[in-house]
């Protein structure tokens, strides 16, 4: 088994996403500066891992009405 083999599907998020969805959906915010730089520069997250908290944000806060 090689080590590609072994790597997580893309499906799958670290323990970083999921913090920044928590902070992202439970903290207010200043809404002139958008979410994805906001959690770009706080977590260090790439664009794509940035945007895939927000939506996992989005559902925290769906599933909490």
């Amino acid at each position: 088994m090689s080590v590609a083999e072994l790597t997580p599907p893309e499906h799958e998020h670290s323990d970083i996403v999921e913090e920044a969805a928590r902070f992202y959906a439970t903290t207010p915010r200043d809404y002139n500066q958008p979410g994805v730089v906001v959690l770009r520069e706080r977590f260090g997250l790439t664009a794509l891992q940035a945007c895939e908290a927000l939506r996992m944000a989005q559902l925290i806060k769906a599933r909490s009405l």
